[in-house]
């Protein structure tokens, strides 16, 4: 589509008037304008919150994973930002409640509310779960691998004997420590109601 000359020169001209805030006083005021609410928000702190809460923790959460590529440390900002974004959410849940508004507002609100949660939640599971995988896939490259050795004449069983245990390698994954308690492990089984 062309435009007449007219046109582009009032778009020049009006072009001219939005170049953003040029003294750092302005800059400071608007530094925020783009905030999202994503995990890679330009900015995770927002005006209130502590910076020194924030690095505790992920001084916690790093003590705790201890990464070791760019990738893993990727994963535990993911994690950090997930968990601090949840608390604000928290904050902004009970500020709703104590707020004196009609309850038809409050619903619509708290909805977004447990959307966000859930959102965060997810994505705090999958970088852990992540996190995990990548860290027992280092440690099986650091172990050295056991060598395979044919099994001689007196090792091998008596023929007609059948073997009890398994025929192949076994599988290489491993149930994770502490599933036992669970509440999807043990809780009573009940019949699908839909």
């Amino acid at each position: 589509m062309l435009i007449s000359d007219k046109q582009q020169e009032a778009n020049r001209q009006n072009a001219q008037h939005s170049c953003g805030p040029k003294t750092p006083e302005g800059k400071e005021a608007v530094r925020l304008n783009a905030l999202t609410y994503g995990l890679r928000a330009r900015s995770t702190l927002i005006d209130g919150e502590d910076p020194e809460e924030y690095k505790r923790l992920w001084g916690a959460l790093v003590a705790e994973w201890q990464p070791q590529t760019c990738t893993e440390r990727l994963y535990l900002e993911q994690m950090s930002t997930a968990q601090w974004l949840l608390a604000r959410i928290a904050g902004g849940e009970s500020r709703i409640y104590e707020a004196k508004i009609p309850i038809e507002e409050q619903f619509p609100l708290l909805r977004e509310v447990a959307s966000q949660r859930a959102r965060l939640e997810r994505s705090c599971t999958s970088a852990m779960r992540e996190l995990k995988q990548l860290r027992k896939e280092r440690q099986s490259r650091l172990q050295p691998q056991p060598t395979q050795t044919k099994p001689t004449a007196e090792s091998a069983p008596p023929s007609g004997h059948r073997s009890t245990e398994p025929h192949g390698p076994l599988p290489d994954y491993k149930m994770s420590e502490g599933t036992e308690a669970h509440p999807a492990f043990c809780s009573a089984l009940s019949p699908d109601t839909r």
